[in-house]
């Protein structure tokens, strides 16, 4: 029977953030590939001193994965690292897709994303009652084009809380597209590198925030998130409130 190869998300870039499950693996794999542009390679400090190491930053997907079959063949256990959490921008359908061809067993291993990890340092909540009950996830146009029922001005008519991926170096077109259903004071962040050490946060609104990033100098890996969730005005969970009943307690007289 063949070894199972292990698609794991590594988490945003603090170390510790990786999961249990996912940390194991890595520290017991024979075959380790990783895109080193973005995974801190702190999380491999662990690896088993014979383990191969490959960075999938300067490789292509046949040789991912020419890599991955000749370690399956030769019994050793593969895992392919990827940042955050790979079903997120983290193109692993088609590698999934490939090893279904070559009937190689796969798990894939969740991770931590940066949209989260950055509502994490910046201390907000993305679901606030009466502000929001949905989290949208995506991303301007580049090189992987973006389907026309998916533009940013058609998403932001929900006026929900947003994450937007891979399009900070774009920011003014990401305000100024924004801005055709959101307030122009509509609070904006921006979070580079979240939980890294060298972590940088911008604060604003819709009108201003291009000029505070640009002079932040910041235009790569960068996490973009938009709403009124980012605001202090929201109603109070009724998970919590004294006169709501649920299965595990009862309403207070």
């Amino acid at each position: 029977m063949k070894q199972t190869v292990y698609l794991i998300g590594a988490g945003p870039g603090d170390p510790e953030l990786i999961t249990v499950k996912g940390k194991r693996l890595v520290d017991e794999a024979d075959v380790i590939i990783y895109a080193g542009s973005l995974v801190n390679a702190a999380i491999l400090q662990d690896h088993r001193p014979d383990a191969d190491i490959y960075n999938s930053a300067s490789m292509t997907l046949d040789e991912v994965i020419d890599v991955i079959e000749k370690g399956v063949a030769a019994g050793k256990k593969v895992v392919r690292v990827h940042t955050g959490d790979p079903s997120i921008y983290g193109a692993i359908r088609e590698q999934m897709d490939r090893l279904d061809d070559l009937e190689i067993p796969y798990e894939v291993v969740p991770g931590v994303s940066s949209f989260v990890a950055s509502a994490s340092v910046l201390k907000k909540e993305f679901t606030l009652p009466d502000v929001s009950q949905t989290v949208i996830c995506t991303r301007l146009e580049g090189r992987t084009p973006v389907p026309e029922r998916e533009q940013l001005e058609s998403l932001a008519s929900h006026g929900a809380s947003m994450a937007i991926f891979l399009s900070v170096h774009m920011i003014d077109e990401v305000a100024k597209r924004l801005m055709n259903h959101y307030r122009p004071d509509t609070p904006i962040a921006v979070v580079q590198r979240a939980t890294w050490p060298d972590q940088k946060i911008v604060l604003g609104t819709l009108s201003d925030i291009a000029e505070k990033v640009k002079a932040a100098d910041i235009n790569k890996t960068a996490q973009i998130l938009v709403g009124d969730f980012l605001g202090d005005e929201y109603s109070l969970s009724k998970l919590y409130d004294p006169g709501f009943s649920h299965e595990f307690r009862k309403a207070s007289k």
